[in-house]
């Protein structure tokens, strides 16, 4: 399964969620970090809800790149 994540530059460091899975976010000091760290945020997040024996959301958002005249 796949979920669309989005990846947000801070001023030192880089942040990460997935709007599919409320709740589940990473953040990490270089944004091959952060990757890495949602992949596994997302892993766990799914667990658990297996664990709670809640059902896991189907990957239903998707990303667009829109151009703008600026």
């Amino acid at each position: 399964m796949k979920y669309a994540v989005v990846i947000e530059r801070g001023e030192n460091s880089y942040g990460a969620y997935v709007p599919d899975l409320p709740g589940c976010v990473a953040a990490g000091e270089s944004r091959e970090q952060v990757v890495q760290l949602i992949q596994e945020a997302i892993e766990v997040h799914i667990v658990g809800l297996k664990e709670d024996g809640l059902p896991i959301p189907s990957a239903s958002s998707s990303v667009e790149f829109v151009d703008v005249a600026a």
